[in-house]
């Protein structure tokens, strides 16, 4: 489907990866990959001076990834979400475990290309909505064959 933007698998180098066709599920046995928390919080109003403490560590994974064996990693490309503050080359935390409802954003394969968009129903019809006005809704119509594969719970993106 042209116009529709492709989602591919992350490909990065992580100690979770695990090779060709992962498609970002954590492994529950792999170390987890922790960073700095500093106790201070930063200002975003006037600077105050920084607090060199370490409050403690922080797993990243932990703190973004909720069903760690249902959730796995999509990089976008395309602009259909912008909308929904999802931009080309932006990194999605999908799960599994989450029910497709009215309003989320949905992984969907329709005819077995993948496309990132709200899910909305309509007269109790489905419909993936995208968040930008150079882009129709699709109406997941009988004879579309349409399999919604998770949900968006994080963006995540440069600044």
């Amino acid at each position: 489907m042209s116009g529709m933007p492709k989602i591919e698998p992350l490909d990065a180098e992580c100690p979770l990866t695990q090779g060709p066709g992962w498609m970002g599920v954590p492994d529950p046995l792999a170390r987890p990959c922790t960073l700095a928390l500093y106790a201070s919080r930063v200002p975003a109003g006037f600077p105050s001076p920084a607090d060199d403490y370490i409050d403690q560590r922080l797993d990243l994974n932990t703190h973004l990834i909720e069903h760690p064996a249902a959730s796995f990693f999509v990089r976008v490309s395309g602009d259909s979400m912008i909308g929904a503050g999802i931009h080309d080359g932006d990194l999605l935390i999908v799960d599994r475990a989450l029910k497709p409802l009215d309003g989320r954003v949905v992984i969907a394969a329709l005819d077995g290309e993948l496309t990132v968009k709200r899910l909305v129903f309509r007269n109790k019809r489905p419909w993936l909505v995208p968040e930008n006005p150079d882009y129709a809704p699709i109406e997941v119509r009988e004879g579309l064959d349409c399999i919604i594969w998770g949900v968006v719970t994080r963006v995540i993106h440069a600044l």
